[in-house]
């Protein structure tokens, strides 16, 4: 009778712990996963990006690279519709962040040249309500530009419309007299000169740039209608891509920024800066899953600081880093020491901004270099979780104050570092980084600073500048903002210029004795710096001799 009920109760408990196993098995937790749609296919715009939040302990879904836009490759939208519906829907999305120009026209780059009709891109932003009532417990984080109005020609690196290079400068200036007009007036002379412009640029060039114009206008419209009509978006951002005081950027984001006031910046913002916003929105994404709100205490260098309006946009650099804080989901306060993130903002006494490519980007200490470097210096002994957003320069690292970190080993003592592109992308990204770096091992922080070393410091603020002024040297056809023939060439010497920039300037890491330099976007103004894969770099250099 004993060994009877011995194995009636053997039986009761293999009854009872097979569906406990079951049960466990099915609770196995599913890695947190992130939908991520950048703008276009650059390093910086999607994997550079996606790659912090992966170190935060997150699967960053990104499309095909072929999906996204580049320079030449306006992009697929339609394409990029059918691959969220397909992928929103897999298990453990929590959720999804989403560039609105990549699924209206297909990237940035297309925002500024595409041919589509008002219709048939306001079909397309339509598809977000859609994609809303579809998956109503995925939230979504879209960001999106205001069209930028470049200076110039040149400085609109061949990404807007051939006429832009012989008519850019007239058309700023253009749009800029009928942005003071509205803000301030104008006076005598400066009708004048609106007037001329009115005749002297070509009707049909105008008539296309300003019919683009509106189009991009009437989508941002609609995707601020559909935030407060439907709550469509969990948060939405319309970044301002280059601009000015004065500008058609600046009109356009003040009309927009009206027609969302009620929203309240806790939802929706309109943004100086357009790069660095997908960070930003995906750290929010992540601070919300969290249920986490960074404190964020910032420090400018004397002088002007915070009341610097850097190049390339139309506010004070500190009203850009308020509204990035708010952006990302986190908070200002006043004192350090109840920080989560040190922001430490690099700007110049006199407040100007100088090109990276500039003579006095040479390392000499500058006013102002060595008392930053004492701020940071003294923040990091106090354990402070310093972040630097390297803003003297624009496109590219400040070379005294990085010889200067260099110098008193606090290099890899701070916990993130931007110096690229323009100031507002360096600072909204050093502030996102700053924010998700506290969820990441010690070996995972270090790999960030040195992806920002290497395209900041190393090849942003050095190489290219050298390598640009040697292009007439190489043989083929081919010019800074598009090497043709000259690509390869480039690479070779790139990468030889970049392995001697790590030896003789960062210390030893497995992943970047040694790394390979390429030109995805076929023009110098960005690479893509990868670390050398067994024998891949060797190969590639002797293929090219």
């Amino acid at each position: 009778m004993r060994r009877l009920i011995q194995l009636l109760c053997i039986a009761m408990l293999a009854v009872w712990i097979q569906p406990q196993a079951a049960d466990a098995a099915k609770a196995e937790p599913v890695t947190e996963k992130i939908i991520f749609i950048p703008h276009d296919s650059r390093p910086i715009s999607s994997t550079q990006t996606a790659d912090v939040v992966t170190k935060a302990g997150y699967e960053v879904i990104v499309p095909p690279t072929e999906l996204l836009g580049s320079r030449e490759d306006l992009g697929h939208p339609d394409q990029l519709w059918t691959w969220v519906h397909e992928n929103i829907a897999q298990p453990g999305v929590k959720a999804a962040v989403i560039s609105s120009d990549a699924m209206v026209y297909g990237s940035l780059v297309g925002s500024r040249k595409h041919n589509e009709s008002r219709a048939q891109i306001l079909a397309r932003a339509s598809r977000f309500s859609e994609l809303h009532r579809a998956h109503p417990k995925v939230p979504l984080y879209v960001f999106g530009s205001i069209m930028r109005t470049p200076r110039t020609g040149e400085a609109s690196g061949h990404e807007e419309p051939e006429y832009y290079r012989r008519y850019g400068a007239d058309i700023f200036r253009y749009t800029l007299l009928r942005d003071k007009e509205e803000v301030e007036g104008l006076s005598r002379r400066e009708r004048k000169e609106y007037e001329f412009l009115t005749r002297l640029i070509p009707k049909e060039a105008l008539t296309d740039w300003m019919g683009r114009r509106e189009k991009n206008y009437a989508v941002n419209e609609f995707l601020i209608n559909l935030m407060r009509k439907n709550g469509t978006f969990h948060y939405l951002a319309l970044g301002r891509d280059d601009n000015a005081p004065f500008s058609q950027t600046h009109l356009e984001s003040r009309h927009l920024a009206a027609v969302g006031a009620e929203l309240g910046k806790t939802r929706f913002q309109t943004m100086a800066g357009i790069d660095e916003i997908a960070l930003l929105m995906l750290t929010r994404a992540v601070n919300e899953q969290r249920h986490e709100v960074p404190f964020v205490f910032v420090r400018y260098n004397w002088g002007r600081g915070a009341d610097t309006v850097p190049a390339y946009s139309d506010e004070k650099i500190g009203t850009s880093i308020n509204d990035a804080i708010l952006a990302a989901g986190g908070m200002n306060v006043r004192a350090p020491e109840k920080a989560d993130v040190v922001l430490t903002v690099n700007t110049n006494p006199d407040g100007r901004t100088y090109e990276a490519n500039m003579p006095v980007n040479d390392g000499t200490l500058r006013e102002g270099t060595a008392y930053f470097a004492d701020i940071v210096s003294d923040y990091v002994a106090r354990g402070y979780p310093v972040s630097i957003a390297d803003v003297a320069f624009a496109n590219g690292a400040d070379n005294a104050l990085m010889a200067e970190l260099q110098r008193r080993g606090l290099l890899y003592k701070i916990r993130a570092y931007a110096g690229w592109n323009t100031p507002t992308n360096s600072s909204g990204y050093a502030l996102g980084e700053g924010m998700l770096v506290r969820h990441m091992n010690a070996d995972a922080v270090d790999q960030l600073l040195t992806t920002r070393y290497l395209d900041d410091w190393a090849y942003q603020a050095n190489v290219r500048n050298t390598i640009a002024r040697q292009l007439t040297w190489l043989r083929g056809d081919g010019f800074y903002g598009s090497l043709g023939s000259k690509m390869d060439a480039v690479s070779v010497r790139s990468t030889r210029m970049m392995n001697r920039f790590i030896e003789n300037n960062l210390p030893p890491m497995a992943e970047t004795n040694s790394v390979v330099v390429t030109f995805p976007w076929n023009r110098m103004f960005e690479a893509d710096i990868q670390p050398e894969q067994q024998g891949f770099a060797h190969d590639y250099l002797e293929g090219r001799k």
